[in-house]
């Protein structure tokens, strides 16, 4: 990763700043004589901001100075050296000479994270740092850190044991991958291997399968995070700083070589309070959006694969014969498609309040999936699951840090929060939520009545507004309904609309991943996420998209409601009919639209405004984002 991310010119062995703020100005117009980055003030205020989060000051006069912004055209690593030193507001109070600042993309990927993590088995390296302040040229300095790591002499062979370290920051960046590094060393030495977790920003890694734990000889828990320490239960561990390695290694695993067995207990809880804020909002919707993807791609690729070659047009929709491989195969689709939305509710629980928030979320996003509970035709969709795992993982979380009796408290994650909870979000859904949300469907379905004999692009835009905004949701599902029961009156030209509507957010948010990847919009998971979304608009499927608007929906929803309401009005003012209760461009090719040319036309076209208004969005709200910092 490295050296992709550097070159000479991003080296400068002489900085003439003589203070923090200097030293980010002055490499901010390093990075931007490269063409790395195109506002040098932006990315300086997203390194302040980052800073706010912890010093990245470290010992031995190293810093750190990094961030993700939208101001990064290109991900770069600067490198400064001072010879005087700046007073940085590092940890050990000493002065700072040697500057690695890193630059990556906002809403890329982790390019940060992988070069800290690159750049911690080089500052571990006894007497790296000195050789490198001690370069004279630029290519001298690259050429250090380019070279191999260095093979240390190690007098005993790797068969004392086995031993097993889990690292973490607060911020999880530069000390859990320096303190990952250390123990690798120190165990070498000692003649022992060692797997290492590491609990960085970027997710964990590298973790125990429970056959190593069983044969570890020791475990050095070096985190100032939430780590689950249960499965620990019966080994020789120690818990300490993820500084302690840092300083000393080998100490640090001899006290866990002489520590008693950890005996699992309602102790294990995180080190440090979680902060509160849009930053952990937004990760515990990505935990949940993160669970939900397989399913969503799954599901949707099986119903896609099974339509699309076992299905026909109906006037009930698109039919496969019953007891047909390929009616299987849709069932069990729909199987997945089933549990996708209380994957999202379950594990946006977990993410908040750990596993006792597990099963409530699975609860509260089924009751907000299945409109049955409380007298609506269909379920609130992905917002309700949203809504769901949020009370559920809050309320956990409230429920597990009050004072109980030592001979109730064992009862709390396994018996009282989880049967607490899930009646909570039952009866929040059931009783509070589920009567409004009927009362708007059956008041969506009467505007629509209302409106059916008006203007046809005022119509439009209401019918393909209602299709775009919750993908598969209630308000979607009005508007399917109003279509199909129209086509019983023998007009057809409703659904004509609306089948020309329904595959404009999968479609979009396909080709946006393709218009955003050199932007940096989209991370991998989200680019493989968009194929299967474009394989599922095809045969009208819009929950394809819903991963994407679950994850941004102020960007996402907007841009789906402006291309389905495109092509609705389209479709209308072409005069394009479907006598078939579905939609897409395969309901197109199978004949059942009078006009398919046309239709694809108006798909075609609302995807289009879907995609470039989405990456124009998300695009927007991160430079506003940026700017703000």
């Amino acid at each position: 990763m490295i050296t992709s991310l550097i070159n000479e010119q991003l080296i400068c062995l002489n900085l003439a700043a003589s203070s923090k703020e200097e030293v980010f100005s002055e490499m901010a117009r390093l990075l931007a004589r490269q063409g790395r980055i195109g506002d040098e003030r932006q990315f300086v205020a997203d390194l302040w901001e980052r800073e706010s989060l912890g010093n990245t000051g470290f010992e031995e006069g190293v810093a750190l100075p990094h961030a993700k912004s939208a101001a990064v055209l290109q991900p770069a690593v600067a490198i400064g050296i001072s010879r005087a030193g700046i007073d940085y507001g590092a940890e050990d109070g000493q002065p700072s000479h040697l500057f690695f600042m890193i630059a990556s993309p906002a809403g890329g990927a982790d390019h940060h994270i992988e070069v800290l993590a690159e750049l911690s088995t080089k500052l571990i390296e006894e007497g790296f740092i000195a050789r490198l302040l001690r370069a004279t040229t630029p290519a001298d300095a690259l050429a250090m850190l380019l070279e191999g790591k260095q093979d240390r002499a190690i007098d005993k062979v790797a068969d004392q044991g086995f031993l097993i370290g889990v690292t973490g920051c607060p911020t999880g960046v530069a000390h859990t991958y320096l303190a990952a590094e250390a123990l690798e060393q120190a165990a070498a030495e000692l003649g022992y291997q060692i797997k290492v977790e590491t609990n960085g920003s970027i997710g964990v890694r590298n973790s125990p399968s429970a056959e190593e734990i069983a044969r570890a000889s020791a475990i050095v828990v070096a985190c100032d995070r939430q780590v689950d320490l249960s499965r620990f239960a019966g080994k020789p561990l120690i818990e300490t700083s993820v500084k302690a390695p840092i300083k000393d290694g080998k100490g640090v695993i001899q006290q866990a070589l002489k520590a008693p067995a950890y005996v699992a207990s309602q102790g294990d809880k995180p080190t440090e309070k979680p902060r509160a804020g849009r930053s952990d909002l937004y990760r515990f919707l990505m935990n949940g959006v993160s669970h939900m993807i397989p399913f969503v791609v799954t599901g949707g690729l099986l119903i896609a694969l099974s339509l699309a070659i076992g299905g026909h047009p109906t006037p009930n929709g698109m039919q496969i014969p019953e007891g047909s491989m390929w009616n299987q195969i849709l069932n069990v689709g729909v199987v997945a498609f089933k549990l996708m939305i209380p994957i999202l509710a379950g594990y946006i629980a977990y993410a908040i309040a750990d596993r006792p928030a597990l099963a409530p979320g699975f609860i509260g996003g089924w009751i907000a999936n299945d409109g049955s509970f409380y007298g609506a035709d269909a379920g609130t969709g992905f917002i309700g699951a949203i809504i769901a795992g949020l009370l559920v993982g809050y309320l956990v979380r409230w429920i597990a840090t009050r004072r109980y009796h030592k001979m109730v408290q064992p009862l709390v994650p396994i018996l009282i929060a989880p049967i607490t909870a899930s009646l909570f979000i039952a009866a929040v859904f059931i009783f509070i939520i589920g009567a409004p949300i009927a009362d708007m469907m059956a008041g969506l379905n009467a505007l629509l009545l209302s409106m059916s004999g008006g203007s046809l692009v005022l119509l439009g835009i209401v019918l393909g507004g209602m299709a775009g905004f919750d993908m598969g949701g209630p308000v979607n599902k009005v508007a399917f309904l109003f279509s199909v029961g129209m086509i019983a009156s023998g007009q057809t030209q409703f659904m004509g609309a609306m089948a020309c509507a329904i595959p404009v957010a999968p479609l979009g948010m396909g080709l946006a991943t393709v218009l955003g990847r050199k932007l940096n919009l989209f991370d991998k998971s989200e680019i493989e996420a968009g194929k299967a979304a474009a394989a599922m608009g095809l045969v009208g499927i819009s929950e394809g998209a819903i991963p994407f608007a679950a994850r941004d929906p102020l960007a996402v929803i907007p841009a789906n409601v402006l291309g389905s309401m495109v092509a609705a009005v389209m479709a209308f003012l072409l005069g394009i009919t479907n006598s078939v209760a579905h939609g897409g461009p395969i309901v197109a090719l199978l004949g059942a639209m009078n006009k398919p040319l046309l239709a694809l036309l108006c798909m075609l076209t609302g995807a289009v405004i879907t995609g470039i208004a989405a990456v124009a969005l998300k695009k927007g709200r991160m430079s506003r984002s940026a700017a703000l910092a």
